[in-house]
């Protein structure tokens, strides 16, 4: 039998538009060693670890008809030097060429006829250091296995993946189009609601998609419909998305939310106020700031509304809690112009979202598609194209990395920024990472609504401080 996607993983693709693509993306950035480190070694590693993942060597078989799911299939022709790239900067390979390369290239759709995904190896950067940009689509990651190709290249030991032994890789033959129709009809005795899948078509077979999405989503829909039951606030946030983007990293550092977190985080919920918590109350500072220099009209009960897909930091060294992730739609009090009283104000609203069986534990979240950052923005899309608007102003997506160095080879990761997709309407999206002392912000927007967003990048850093010093705005 064909390995089917599953209904969610085909929706990423049915869902796709030319200005929306549902591809996740990481910029990783490493020092290499003395001895360098180049993008054969890359190449190489790769090589030696995707042996064990299939997908990496699959691509996407549309049933004739279309009367199932697709299926995948080995992919035959499988070129590797299709999909690990090489690229390099101009002089002086600054972060900010940087920038403009990662907006260029996230952007574009991946090839259907090959596996869903992509690797740039982007040499030319300021001190020697070198650039692992990744692309991989949704379809790809698997729902309790959440994995992309950045998860390939990177090991906590140095050297791992350069020496292993090349797995063995035979693909298998397709099957033929009586195979895959024999296939899906087998599949439709076996499970017969999947009979509703077999008409499909433009905008029906978009909503079909979602309905079924929501049918196996159940708690999770119904808690953002009842956490977002108003309409968010009329923002510049939010607008018609087109395919250029703007894409702008911020680097800050991890002890200064910790700072930040011992210095408000007292009274009789001190326990209660996280680091997630100041992360959000960063980025409400920012936004504040961002608005102003706007001209847009801010008052006391001013909000930006986000939907916040959460992983709470803790201060374990060891790092990731994948267990700890929540749900939430969180207003944002832009119009407070205390900062201290911005980051209560917050953890208040997250308490009673966590308390109040409003957020959503991450089993939940891994049994409906995998926790990948664009999983919620999939299932609003399409049901109507100002869904999303309605609901929330802006995705910011936060997940806690390793708190100790992670190697490609024996090159060690300085850095690394997530590159969260845009959903329609949405004219930014944050994505959030710590990682070894720091926490990493990617900022994604649409290059025409948001011109200035270097301005909120800057408002962001500056929020930060702020806290950090206790001053008020």
């Amino acid at each position: 039998m064909s390995d089917r996607l599953t209904s969610l993983d085909a929706s990423f693709l049915y869902l796709e538009q030319p200005t929306t693509a549902m591809h996740v993306g990481s910029v990783m950035i490493f020092q290499p060693p003395g001895e360098g480190f180049d993008h054969d070694q890359l190449v190489r590693i790769i090589e030696n670890r995707i042996g064990g993942i299939p997908r990496f060597r699959q691509k996407v078989r549309d049933v004739p008809g279309r009367i199932a799911n697709p299926v995948w299939v080995d992919d035959e022709s499988f070129d590797m030097s299709y999909h690990v790239r090489r690229a390099g900067l101009p002089r002086p390979g600054t972060d900010r060429q940087l920038q403009d390369f990662v907006a260029r290239v996230q952007p574009r759709k991946l090839d259907r006829t090959r596996p869903l995904w992509e690797v740039y190896y982007v040499e030319g950067l300021q001190g020697g250091r070198v650039a692992i940009v990744t692309k991989t689509h949704h379809a790809i990651i698997d729902g309790v296995h959440a994995l992309d190709i950045a998860h390939v290249i990177v090991d906590s030991v140095r050297g791992e993946g350069l020496g292993e032994d090349q797995v063995p890789w035979e693909p298998k033959a397709p099957p033929s189009s009586v195979e895959l129709l024999t296939g899906a009809l087998v599949d439709a005795v076996r499970r017969p609601t999947q009979v509703v899948d077999q008409v499909r078509g433009g905008l029906t077979e978009a909503l079909n998609v979602v309905l079924r999405a929501a049918e196996s989503a159940g708690t999770v829909v119904s808690t953002v419909a009842r956490t977002a039951a108003r309409p968010a606030p009329v923002s510049p946030l939010n607008a018609e998305v087109g395919s250029a983007r703007r894409w702008v990293m911020v680097s800050t550092d991890l002890e200064d939310y910790r700072a930040v977190r011992k210095r408000l985080a007292k009274g009789a919920y001190a326990e209660d106020v996280t680091i997630n918590d100041v992360v959000l109350a960063t980025i409400t500072g920012g936004f504040r700031s961002w608005l102003l220099a706007r001209g847009e009209p801010v008052h006391g009960g001013s909000v930006v509304r986000a939907m916040v897909p959460v992983s709470v930091y803790g201060d374990d060294p060891s790092g990731m809690y994948a267990n700890q992730v929540m749900a939430c739609v969180v207003s944002l009090p832009v119009g407070e112009p205390g900062a201290s009283m911005r980051l209560h104000q917050i953890a208040f609203a997250m308490r009673q979202q966590m308390e109040g069986g409003q957020a959503v534990g991450a089993t939940s979240l891994a049994n409906l598609a995998g926790f990948a950052p664009p999983t919620l923005h999939a299932l609003g899309a399409r049901l109507g194209s100002a869904m999303s608007r309605r609901i929330y102003n802006v995705m910011i997506t936060n997940v806690p990395g390793p708190q100790t160095p992670l190697y490609a080879g024996d090159a060690e990761m300085l850095s690394t920024y997530p590159v969260t997709p845009l959903a329609r309407g949405q004219a930014l999206s944050i994505g959030i990472t710590s990682y070894n002392g720091g926490v990493y912000y990617g900022l994604n927007a649409d290059r025409e609504a948001m011109p200035d967003v270097d301005e909120l990048a800057d408002s962001i850093v500056v929020s930060l401080a702020e806290l950090r010093s206790g001053r008020e705005s």
